[in-house]
Parts: C-alpha cells; structure tokens; sequence
C-alpha cells in the first residue's frame, strides 16, 4: 500500500513538472522582434502611454480574466478602430504574422507586463 501512494505522489510530481514545462516561457527577444516589425512600438511601450495604452495597463486590464489572451489576440489580429489622441478614431496595424506561436507568444509578452 506504501509503495503505491510512492509511486502515486512520484507520477503526480512528475507531470507536475512535466506540464510546467509545456507551458514554457515568453520569448521575450521574439515578441519585441515581431512588435517592432509590427509598428507595435510607434504606438506603444511596456511601461509609458505613447498614442496607444502601454503594455502594463493593457495588462492590467486583463489580469485575472480568462478571456484575456483571447481578446488581445483578436485585437492585434483583426484591426478594429481604435481612439487615439484627441478622439480620432483609426484602424488599429494587423501583427505582421501569420504564425499562430509568434502570436501567441506576443500577446503573452503584453500580459506579461
């Protein structure tokens, strides 16, 4: 009976360990690279409002609910109008990939902030 709840805590940490490591981290040299070919950063920067939101805040709205990345990835993806300095309203730039990881990646950076 001891040498199965050994194994079964053994089996339990390992794909502890093992999941954490699928959930690998932000490549943050990547997603500055995809931001900058972007134009992300003519509008935005991680910690100061320029014409868009700075990443922190972006991040900050999206603490804690479970639609964040979602809703990021839709924005940086699909163009929606945006407000910006003084009440104009523009299209807001598309993320120069098409790769569903460099995306990802991106957005999970912007959360990370």
């Amino acid at each position: 009976m001891k040498l199965r709840l050994i194994v079964g805590l053994l089996f339990g940490l390992s794909a502890a360990m093992s999941m954490s490591s699928v959930s690998a981290a932000v490549d943050e040299e990547g997603a500055k690279a995809l931001a900058k070919s972007s134009d992300c950063l003519k509008c935005h920067a991680v910690d100061k409002d320029k014409k868009g939101p700075s990443y922190k805040k972006v991040a900050a709205k999206y603490k804690g609910k479970a639609d964040g990345e979602d809703k990021v990835t839709k924005f940086v993806t699909s163009g929606p109008k945006v407000k910006v300095d003084g009440g104009k309203e523009e299209d807001h730039k598309v993320v120069d990939s098409k790769d569903p990881k460099q995306i990802k990646n991106l957005v999970q950076w912007i959360l990370a902030q």
